[in-house]
């Protein structure tokens, strides 16, 4: 799904009205048709509505949606915003058909004293769309106020009022919505942690904008979708061997750390990867042996960190190679990293205490091959590229860093941001709150340097592995719950990720 910004969308609109022989007053009645039925769905008609307006285009849609909810015969009360300006055409119209309704119209204006909310009834935003990118006003800031303090459910049309759709709205206040019902297409905002506590439960509505403007515009960041996902995944076929699915080398663990190599391990080999060697400190020998026996193991002389002694010169009996879970960053631990980069020669995957290590000696960053996988959490992020103001300055820093070093940045997180060298962005639609929790990244890493091994290229190892990964997590949540779920259960649960993706089992 393409995410498109505030004013795409209002050229889709518009491209809409002009192509499809529809004005734009049949157009909001189709949109607001659709939030209607998504009201009458969800069991809402038998409640009471106040809608708040704006003099906008989304205020025309509140008016709208005024009119269809009095046709039910639901009780309804309208208050408009009155800026000092007769509105839009489109809210002016509407405003002349809702007169003919049975709905009590108020308008609320600088210095009013506003009106009690009754409990239960269920509030409507409609005060301003996407296209707002402005701080509201004094009278605004006090009306949202009043709305959010009523403790009742809202519902907000297009994006919570004074949510910006482009850029941080921390400086605003800002609606908080039970559930906002948007149209056709996420919007970066609903993507970012800090807009968390205000749009709720995200309903994307399509109300048949013309699907030829999509076609024709090239957007540069996309929400991942299962069936993108299944173009990507490649299914085994009958005569091939173990061969055939690549040797990765895990390079993982330190002492009392061994359970990041266990778990990257078996990730890496419940991907589908035909052999894995994993290089470690002698004292995980015999726990990886026994926990992952299927792993080929490369003990270091040193007992308790990796050195630059078990990272062999010839690097190339491997298909890909991960580095990061669990080995410290002791001096010869950065020393055998910068063996392996200075001596590896394909694109490999690097994670936790690898990134850490670059975080510390910038002068290595250079030295990573062309397509390599980095896949920082925001704090590791932090630590290798520097503090960001906001959520939207982060999504740019590390779209600019992987372009600057020509690597694929994986942003972990609800909604993980995989930012290519290319310059394009996605964003995943997979996983939830119960994989915050350690060893979730482990987990990540191995099934990255898994798909790598099988010759998905690394666009695609990313997108398919950050995708099966939330998969994966959504199965474990669905067994274990969210609260009871670690990172084990992520692994246990791959099987299933596979069976959904390749259309052999559903969520």
């Amino acid at each position: 799904m393409k995410i498109l910004s505030s004013k795409q969308i209002h050229k889709w609109d518009a491209f809409t009205i002009e192509h499809d022989n529809v004005s734009s007053l049949e157009l909001m009645e189709r949109a607001v048709s659709k939030c209607k039925e998504w009201l009458e769905t969800n069991d809402y008609l038998k409640h009471s509505f106040i809608i708040y307006c704006g003099k906008g285009n989304n205020g025309g849609d509140g008016l709208v949606l005024a009119r269809m909810l009095a046709a039910l015969n639901c009780p309804v009360k309208v208050y408009i915003l009155e800026p000092g300006h007769k509105g839009t055409e489109e809210f002016q119209a509407n405003l002349s058909r809702l007169h003919l309704a049975r709905v009590e119209i108020f308008s609320i204006q600088s210095g009013d004293k506003l009106d009690s909310i009754p409990p239960k009834t269920i509030l409507i935003d409609a005060l301003f769309g996407s296209g707002l990118n402005r701080l509201v006003d004094v009278t605004t800031g006090i009306l949202i106020k009043h709305i959010n303090d009523s403790g009742n459910e809202i519902i907000a049309i297009d994006i919570p009022s004074g949510l910006f759709a482009d850029k941080s709205s921390k400086e605003n206040i800002v609606i908080k919505a039970t559930h906002t019902l948007t149209f056709q297409t996420c919007k970066l905002a609903f993507l970012l942690p800090e807009n968390e506590a205000y749009f709720g439960t995200i309903h994307i509505l399509d109300i048949g904008l013309s699907p030829a403007f999509l076609h024709g515009i090239e957007a540069d960041q996309e929400l991942l979708e299962k069936t993108f996902i299944k173009a990507i995944y490649k299914p085994r076929k009958s005569f091939t061997h173990k061969g055939s699915y690549g040797h990765a080398l895990l390079v993982a663990g330190s002492y009392g750390k061994m359970g990041a190599a266990v778990l990257s391990s078996k990730a890496c080999l419940r991907t589908g990867v035909g052999l894995l060697s994993v290089v470690i400190p002698s004292c995980g020998y015999d726990i990886l042996q026994i926990s992952v026996p299927e792993s080929m193991a490369i003990p270091d002389i040193c007992e308790d960190f990796i050195t630059r002694t078990s990272i062999r010169t010839d690097l190339s009996k491997y298909n890909v190679i991960g580095i990061g879970p669990g080995i410290g960053t002791e001096n010869a631990t950065v020393e055998g990293m910068d063996q392996l980069l200075s001596t590896n020669k394909s694109p490999i995957v690097i994670d936790a205490d690898a990134l850490n290590i670059l975080a510390a000696n910038n002068d290595l960053l250079k030295k990573i091959i062309p397509f390599s996988i980095l896949s920082p959490h925001p704090k590791e992020f932090e630590r290798l590229f520097g503090k960001t103001e906001d959520d939207f300055a982060r999504v740019v820093l590390a779209r600019e860093k992987a372009k600057e070093l020509q690597v694929i940045i994986i942003l972990k997180g609800h909604h993980t941001l995989i930012a290519m060298p290319g310059g394009k962005a996605y964003f995943n639609s997979t996983g939830n709150a119960g994989m915050a929790t350690g060893g979730s990244g482990d987990v990540l890493t191995g099934i990255l340097t898994g798909l790598l091994a099988q010759s998905y290229t690394p666009e695609q190892a990313a997108l398919l592995g950050v995708y099966l990964h939330g998969l994966a997590g959504d199965y474990a949540a669905e067994k274990k719950t969210q609260e009871a779920m670690i990172a084990s259960d992520i692994v246990e649960c791959l099987g299933d990720a596979f069976l959904d993706i390749s259309g052999r089992k559903k969520l």
